[in-house]
């Protein structure tokens, strides 16, 4: 079986196969009558600037999928926060691109929420390590769209090996409750020694210490088994079983700390949020989140046409005119009609993408990453989240 899983497959997509039914409904109508428009065309989620900002990511998909087509495209550079306005802007022959409408909005939609999401739990627990632990709750193809948007938001790694593989990082966790089951209640020392011994060296010695006892007992059975190879234990408490969680946390601080163990970080996962995560900062080492990244909101993109053979349109609702964007010195955004000065001091935001349908814009995901903690400082983003 060729597609066994039945994802679209990449040829699809290219092709502009991977579209709403109405866009070649579009296609038929429009060759049919021989009209084929020159349109300057815009991707916003919301027209004005709101003060609520998101991360605009996903844009090498798009780049990839526009590439050899007979357009012009300007656009965010990755990483970027953005409130309004345009993060997109395509001119070209309007049958250049119809189909590709879908699948454009999907690459920028789902990564930008996932990065969105990830942003907030970093800015969360800035000093902690903050790993990604969602891949299990997507479709196993989008997870290196998943991982690579926590890695942009400047989370510290993630655990999916094939995302790895694909964004050339190594995979990190240590080890699941089902390996505590096999081994049982009671040996919990011989399932950690296993792991200690079957591991490579650089893999850090994290023993998972809510199995079968309070986390307390069984940190302490850690520290005896492991002595100073154990780097760190993690509490994984079913929400549940938590109670007051802050107060487990800081009681297996207090254990570890009076028994001269200050060095054995507590690291916390399970279900934890931007709101729970402040609440632990200061007790716990580090955290991974899952589904608060994975169930982001998708940002609502959509791409409307605002200029059709030089003449202003637009839908109702929408603003006519091709658009400039800008970060002002006070970390504000700015739309304004690109014909039009901008704002004294404004930094123009909209950078060359595809030039006749050629990519002119590299991709580094260290620089997307540097630009977009940078920017969510800029604009206060942990402040609008709250």
């Amino acid at each position: 079986m060729s597609n066994p899983f039945g994802t679209v497959p990449a040829e699809a997509i290219l092709e502009g196969r991977a579209t709403d039914a109405y866009f070649e409904r579009t296609r038929s109508t429009l060759e049919h009558a021989g009209r084929n428009p020159h349109v300057v065309a815009e991707v916003t989620a919301d027209q004005f600037p709101t003060g609520s900002f998101d991360v605009f990511t996903g844009i090498e998909d798009v780049a990839t999928l526009f590439e050899g087509r007979d357009v012009d495209i300007d656009a965010l550079p990755d990483g970027q926060l953005f409130d309004g306005g345009p993060v997109m802007r395509i001119e070209g022959p309007y049958l250049e691109f119809a189909e590709l409408e879908t699948s454009l909005l999907g690459f920028l939609s789902q990564p930008s929420g996932f990065a969105t999401a990830a942003l907030e739990a970093r800015l969360a627990a800035p000093d902690s390590q903050v790993l990604s632990f969602g891949a299990r709750h997507v479709h196993p193809a989008i997870t290196a769209s998943v991982e690579r948007a926590a890695l942009l938001a400047g989370l510290d790694g993630f655990s999916h090996v094939a995302a790895g593989d694909i964004l050339d990082r190594e995979a990190g966790g240590t080890m699941p409750h089902a390996l505590m089951f096999c081994f049982g209640e009671g040996n919990q020392d011989d399932a950690w020694t296993a792991f200690d011994e079957a591991v490579p060296e650089d893999t850090p010695r994290i023993a998972l210490v809510d199995t079968f006892w309070d986390e307390v007992s069984e940190t302490l059975l850690a520290v005896d088994t492991l002595g100073d190879d154990l780097d760190g234990v993690r509490i994984d408490t079913t929400s549940s079983r938590r109670g007051d969680f802050r107060h487990i946390v800081r009681e297996v601080r207090w254990e570890l700390d009076a028994r001269g163990h200050e060095d054995v970080d507590v690291f916390c996962s399970g279900g934890l949020d931007p709101a729970t995560i402040r609440n632990l900062r200061d007790v716990a080492d580090g955290f991974g989140v899952g589904s608060h990244i994975t169930g982001a909101d998708s940002v609502d993109f959509s791409l409307d046409i605002v200029e059709l053979e030089g003449e202003l349109v637009s839908k109702r609702g929408k603003l006519s005119g091709v658009k400039e964007v800008y970060r002002t010195p006070d970390g504000g955004h700015h739309v304004a009609l690109a014909d039009r000065d901008g704002p004294e001091g404004g930094e123009s935001l909209l950078e060359p993408l595809v030039r006749d349908g050629e990519i002119v814009r590299e991709f580094d995901l260290e620089a997307a990453s540097e630009r977009c903690l940078a920017d969510a400082e800029a604009v206060e983003f942990d402040e609008s989240t709250d």
